[in-house]
C-alpha cells in the first residue's frame, strides 16, 4: 500500500557545454531520495530536464555553425547518455523546446497577463548574457555580474514585465511564518537581507532582440524570457495549466526542489511570486546545496580542471561514485574534491568495511559449514547488541533522509556495517570452529552475520543498487520478499539452509599511490588539451570570407541531374592515391563503383551501411586506374566534410 506521493525535481540544465561532476551532484542526490522514497512505499515522481532557450544558446549554436535545435539535440543527447550511464532513475525528462512545455508556458503567460500581473513597458539595465540576467548598478560587483563575475552591457528594449514588486511583503511574511520552506536556513537570511528588503523591482520576462524562445502569444515580436519559461517546467511537466486534474493534482505541491545555491534566488523569490500570482500552492521545500570545489576554486572547462564523472565510473563503478558524492559532503555546504579524498573514502568504506565484511562472512560459511547457512542455536553475549544496532537503524536513516542529510543516513548504515565487523572480532568464528562443542555457537554467529548482511544489502539499495544485487548473489537471495525495505526492522528472516557462494570482491582495494599517479596523468592530459584549445581559440585567424558563389543556374539546369540514394556496401583505400576511396554502392537493384576524394575525412569501415546521395548520370571516368560511375554529394567548410545522407530504405530517384 502506498504511503502517498513524493515529487522531487532538479533544476533543468542549461546545455551549453559538457557536464562535470559538480553538475551531477544535484541529480545524484535527487536520484537517491527518489529511490529511497520508492523503496519505503511512496509513489514517486522524479523530474529533470534541460533549459533550452535564450540568447546564449542562439549565440553558441551560431558559432558552432548549427541551428539552435540541431545544436541542442546533440548536447541534450549527451546529457541523457550521462544520466543513463549514472543510472539516474528519473520519471520524466522535460525539454523546454517540447510542444507540451511551450504551449503550457504560453497559457501561464496569458493567465498572468489577464490578471494584470504582466504589463508592457521598456527596460534599461546592465545585462549578463551567460547568466541571462539583468542587474541594477547597485547589484553589480566591481561593475561585473554578481553571479558569474563576467562583463555586463547596457541594454534598452521594449519588454513585458511581471509585477514582482507586488509580492515583496508576501515573501517577507512567507519566510517569517514558514522558515522550513527554504533550507539550509542561512539561505533565508541571504534572500531576505540581500534581495527582498532592499526592494524588489518588476521582472523583465520577455525579449525582442533575439527570437530563440517561446513566442509571446499576444505579441509575436517578443519571446518569453528565461525565468518564466524555465521555472514553469516544474508544473508544465505535470500538465498545468491545461490538465489540472491528473498528475498536477496528484503530485503538486512538489516535496522538494533540489537546486545549487547560486540559483536559490530564482527558485524562491521569482518562482514563489509567480506561483502566488497564479494561485498555485507553493513548494513544500527548496533546498539549496553547496558546490563541489577543486583546489583553486570552482571547476572550469576553460581551466581544464573539471572532473569527468564518466572517467570515474569507468575506473571505480557507478555505485562508488554515487556513494562518494553522497557520503563525503554535507549536502548544504561546499566541499573540496581531491583524488586522494575520493580514493581514501572508497578504500576505507567500500573496500575495507563493506567489501571485507561480505567477503570474510561468506568465506567462513563456505569453510565451516560447507556453504550452507545454519540455523541459529546457542546465543552469544554479543547477539543482543548486534541485533539492536541492525534493527534500530531504519528510523534514524528515515529521519536523515527526510532532512536530505545523505551523509548522515549513510553513516547510520555504516554504523551497522562496522558493528557487524566488530561482531566477528568479538565472537572469533575461527576459534569457535576449532572446538566441536562450540558448533552451536558457531552456527548462531554465522547465521547472524548473513542475516545482518541481508539487512545491510536492503538498506544500501537507494545508494548502491548494483552492490545490493551483487551481495544477494553471494548470499543466495533474489530480489523479492526478503529484499524489501519493510524487512529491515525484523531480524531473523534469512531462511536457514540457504546457500552462499563467494564471488568477486565487491570493491577491490585500490593502490592509492599508483592510482593517484594515473589520475594525475589523466588530469594533466585534460589541462594540456584545454590549454591547447584556448591557445587555438585565441590565436585563430579571423574566419575566411564566404567564397563567391558560382554563376546562377536555372531549374532546367538542375533538372538535368539524376540524384539517387545509394547504400555503401564496401569501402577501401585507393591503391594508387592517398586521398581517394573506392566505394561499392547499391543503387536500387543495380551496383556501381564510385571513386571519391574523401579519404582524409572518413574511416572506410565506418562508411559501410551509410545511405548517401549520388549524381547517378555523371559520365564515368577512370581515376588513377579505377572506374568511377558517378559522384557522391558532400559539403565542406574548409576544415570538415559532411556527406549528404538520407533516411529512406530504397534507392529511388529523388531528382
Amino acid at each position: 500500500m502506498s504511503k502517498g506521493t513524493y515529487y522531487v525535481t532538479t533544476p533543468i540544465y542549461y546545455p551549453s557545454s559538457k557536464l562535470h561532476i559538480g553538475h551531477t551532484y544535484t541529480t545524484v542526490a535527487a536520484d537517491a531520495i527518489a529511490r529511497y522514497k520508492r523503496a519505503t512505499g511512496y509513489d514517486v515522481m522524479f523530474l529533470t530536464g534541460t533549459d533550452e532557450h535564450g540568447q546564449k544558446i542562439e549565440t553558441v549554436a551560431k558559432a558552432a555553425g548549427k541551428t539552435p535545435q540541431a545544436f541542442l539535440d546533440e548536447i541534450v543527447g549527451e546529457i541523457k547518455d550521462l544520466w543513463n550511464t549514472m543510472e539516474i532513475s528519473y520519471d520524466d525528462f522535460i525539454r523546454t523546446t517540447e510542444d507540451r512545455h511551450k504551449r503550457r508556458v504560453q497559457g501561464i503567460f496569458m493567465k498572468l497577463y489577464e490578471k494584470g500581473d504582466i504589463y508592457k513597458g521598456e527596460y534599461q539595465g546592465m545585462y549578463c548574457t551567460p547568466c541571462e540576467s539583468f542587474w541594477t548598478d547597485s547589484q553589480l560587483k566591481d561593475g561585473k555580474c554578481p553571479d558569474c563575475g563576467g562583463p555586463v552591457q547596457l541594454m534598452k528594449e521594449e519588454a513585458y514585465f511581471f509585477r514582482l514588486s507586488k509580492y515583496q511583503d508576501k515573501l517577507l511574511e512567507l519566510f517569517e511564518t514558514n522558515p522550513d520552506i527554504l533550507e539550509p536556513k542561512s539561505r533565508i537570511n541571504e534572500m531576505v537581507n540581500n534581495f527582498i528588503k532592499p526592494g524588489l523591482e518588476d521582472l523583465c520576462i520577455s525579449r525582442s532582440t533575439f527570437d530563440w524562445g517561446i513566442e509571446v502569444p499576444i505579441d509575436k515580436k517578443h519571446v518569453i524570457y528565461v525565468w518564466l519559461d524555465a521555472l514553469s517546467n516544474y508544473i508544465t511537466a505535470l500538465g498545468y495549466p491545461e490538465e489540472v486534474d491528473g498528475k498536477f493534482a496528484k503530485y503538486w505541491p512538489v516535496d522538494v526542489h533540489l537546486v545549487g545555491k547560486e540559483i536559490v534566488r530564482f527558485h524562491t523569490i521569482i518562482w514563489f511570486s509567480i506561483l502566488m500570482a497564479l494561485g498555485v500552492p507553493l513548494p513544500k521545500k527548496v533546498f539549496g546545496h553547496g558546490w563541489i570545489l577543486l583546489e583553486g576554486g570552482k571547476m572550469s572547462k576553460s581551466k581544464g580542471n573539471v572532473v569527468d564523472p564518466v572517467v570515474l565510473i569507468e575506473r571505480y563503478g557507478v555505485d562508488a561514485l554515487k556513494y562518494f558524492l553522497l557520503r563525503e559532503y554535507t549536502f548544504g555546504q561546499d566541499g573540496l574534491f581531491t583524488n586522494e579524498v575520493l580514493l581514501n573514502r572508497l578504500n576505507s568504506d567500500l573496500a575495507n568495511d563493506l567489501g571485507n565484511l561480505v567477503s570474510r562472512s561468506v568465506s567462513m560459511v563456505e569453510k565451516y559449514t560447507g556453504g550452507i547457512v545454519p540455523s541459529p542455536k546457542e546465543s552469544t553475549a554479543f547477539d543482543g547488541s548486534l541485533i539492536d544496532t541492525v534493527t534500530s537503524a531504519s528510523d534514524k536513516i528515515d529521519a536523515y533522509m527526510n532532512e536530505l542529510n545523505f551523509s548522515g543516513a549513510l553513516e547510520e548504515i555504516w554504523k551497522v556495517i562496522r558493528r557487524t565487523n566488530k561482531y566477528i572480532d568479538e565472537t572469533s568464528p575461527w576459534a569457535l570452529a576449532k572446538d566441536p562443542e562450540k558448533a552451536p555457537v558457531l552456527d548462531t554467529v554465522l547465521y547472524n552475520l548473513i542475516e545482518s548482511i541481508r539487512v545491510i544489502s536492503v538498506m544500501i539499495q537507494p545508494f548502491l543498487h548494483h552492490t545490493s544485487q551483487a551481495i544477494w548473489e553471494q548470499i543466495g537471495l533474489k530480489d523479492g520478499e526478503l529484499t524489501v525495505w519493510d524487512t529491515v526492522t525484523t531480524f531473523g528472516l534469512y531462511p536457514a539452509g540457504g546457500t552462499v557462494q563467494k564471488g568477486e570482491a565487491l570493491f577491490p582495494r585500490i593502490d592509492i599511490e599508483k592510482e593517484l599517479e594515473a589520475l594525475e596523468a589523466l588530469s594533466a592530459a585534460k589541462r594540456a588539451e584545454a590549454a591547447k584549445a584556448n591557445e587555438k581559440s585565441e590565436s585563430a585567424p579571423a574566419k575566411k570570407p564566404t567564397a563567391p558563389f558560382k554563376p546562377e543556374i536555372t531549374i532546367d539546369d538542375f533538372g538535368k541531374l539524376d540524384l539517387r540514394v545509394a547504400e555503401i556496401t564496401s569501402a577501401k583505400a585507393h591503391p594508387n592515391a592517398d586521398k581517394l576511396l573506392i566505394l561499392q554502392l547499391k543503387v536500387g537493384d543495380t551496383n556501381r563503383q564510385v571513386v571519391s576524394g574523401i579519404a582524409k575525412y572518413f574511416d572506410p569501415e565506418k562508411l559501410v551501411g551509410k545511405k548517401v546521395v549520388i549524381v547517378a548520370n555523371l559520365k564515368p571516368v577512370k581515376l588513377r586506374g579505377e572506374l568511377s560511375e558517378g559522384m557522391i554529394l558532400a559539403a565542406s567548410d574548409d576544415e570538415t566534410l559532411a556527406l549528404v545522407t538520407a533516411d529512406i530504405d530504397d534507392g529511388c530517384g529523388v531528382s
